[in-house]
């Protein structure tokens, strides 16, 4: 039997996890087995619990890496101040990120499943998208985050309930047009309050 040092299951691990979240937010949750998460990944179902618990483990773990990775590759990367939060809502709000499923946004491609799972994995859920707002709120407001925290989070609820809804429809034109109508929505929540 063949011995694998201690980084081959961490890198095994991070491999599941990767493919994992771009599987789930392409397929979905329930659209997504072990079987097909695994093969993702380039392994067996049996090497699956070496690494997690059930799928619920791997779901939980996968979508927390998401939304990391969301808040350090989009907003920890997005220019200082007003300009980085209009390039955040126009790269969220682009036909490349409503068409990119597998690689986009983990809040619009899972939100309405996560709402339905376990208490675990919404907590996950929630702790990741704290993160990911209290960067946005850090660039609303850089004196004082904490008092932009329910706007940023209202911006994040407008960008993602707009991407589902434009993903959701077939007249491609129609959809473009609400992205469109969201860029101006988003950008006038981002300059209500402000002192001119």
């Amino acid at each position: 039997m063949v011995r694998y040092a201690k980084e081959h299951k961490s890198e095994t691990r991070r491999r599941i996890i990767e493919t994992a979240g771009r599987r789930l937010k392409q397929d979905g949750i329930d659209g997504s087995g072990v079987s097909t998460l695994m093969k993702d990944a380039g392994l067996t179902n049996g090497a699956f619990y070496a690494h997690f618990e059930s799928k619920d483990d791997l779901v939980t773990t996968a979508i927390a890496d998401q939304l990391k990775v969301q808040a350090e590759d989009v907003v920890a990367r997005a220019a200082p101040g007003r300009a980085g939060l209009e390039q955040i809502v126009r790269g969220y709000l682009s036909p490349q990120h409503r068409e990119s499923l597998g690689d986009g946004c983990p809040n619009a491609a899972l939100l309405d499943e996560i709402g339905r799972c376990t208490d675990t994995t919404r907590q996950a859920y929630t702790d990741g998208v704290l993160v990911l707002v209290e960067g946005i709120a850090a660039r609303m407001a850089p004196e004082a985050p904490s008092s932009a925290r329910v706007k940023a989070l209202s911006l994040l609820g407008l960008m993602a309930g707009t991407l589902q809804l434009s993903r959701a429809l077939t007249d491609s034109q129609l959809a473009k047009e609400l992205l469109d109508q969201g860029i101006s929505n988003a950008l006038a929540l981002l300059d209500t309050g402000q002192r001119v």
